[in-house]
């Protein structure tokens, strides 16, 4: 679903911790009714009994769910954000299916909330231009790392290194989402174990075009 700004923002940015406690509250509330319900049947009329607040308070802080929904969808990018660049600062393995791994388990580890929940974000969720703007910008952000990693890393034997950087950063992103967020989601272990054995084997294959070297004679 794609809308403008309007009716998407919060109504007030709470200023005292006790105004605070209540979003989080609702927020809190939203993500498990939207889990348990659904979109459709995630009324704010539920959200507010859930959060234990009444109607008119939760239209204090939001206009309508899906303000809250949009402001789910940004808690879950910015989560993702954060992970990744942590990622990135840590000390990186020497091993490239190591450094893969890492990647890998940050993405799945970002998307292990109720499989329900991750359909009606991924679905239902209204995009703003802000919206689509930040996830262009985290993308940016990761093709950029990712391309520098594969430059110099011995083991690549990609040539098209920003193609592959995006492919990889695409790939495990949109695979981890679908996958997890199917309705009979897929075991997160044997998930990364595929998707790194995948990935590694593309990024270390021989360059396109190259052959083996013709076998010596009596050997």
């Amino acid at each position: 679903m794609t809308t403008g700004r309007r009716g998407l923002q919060p109504r007030k940015q709470p200023r005292q911790a006790r105004a605070e406690l209540t979003r989080q509250r609702i927020l809190t509330a939203a993500a498990h009714i939207f889990a348990e319900y659904g979109y459709a049947a995630g009324t704010t009329n539920r959200i507010a009994e859930h959060a234990r607040i009444s109607i008119g308070s939760l239209y204090q802080y939001y206009p309508n769910k899906d303000a809250i929904l949009a402001e789910l969808v940004t808690r879950h990018l910015d989560a993702g954000a954060a992970a990744i660049r942590n990622r990135q600062d840590a000390e990186e393995p020497e091993s490239l299916e190591e450094v893969l791994r890492g990647f890998a388990r940050t993405v799945i580890e970002n998307h292990l909330d109720d499989p329900q929940l991750l359909r009606v974000m991924g679905e239902q969720a209204p995009r703003s231009p802000e919206l689509f703007e930040k996830i262009a910008r985290q993308e940016r952000e990761r093709v950029a790392y990712t391309q520098d990693l594969l430059e110099r890393h011995p083991e690549v034997g990609v040539e098209d290194t920003y193609v592959a950087a995006r492919l990889i950063v695409s790939t495990i992103e949109l695979v981890v989402h679908v996958l997890i967020a199917a309705p009979d989601p897929i075991d997160t272990t044997r998930l990364e174990n595929e998707l790194v054995a995948m990935l590694t084997r593309y990024l270390t294959a021989a360059p396109s075009g190259a052959t083996e070297p013709p076998a010596r004679e009596g050997v």
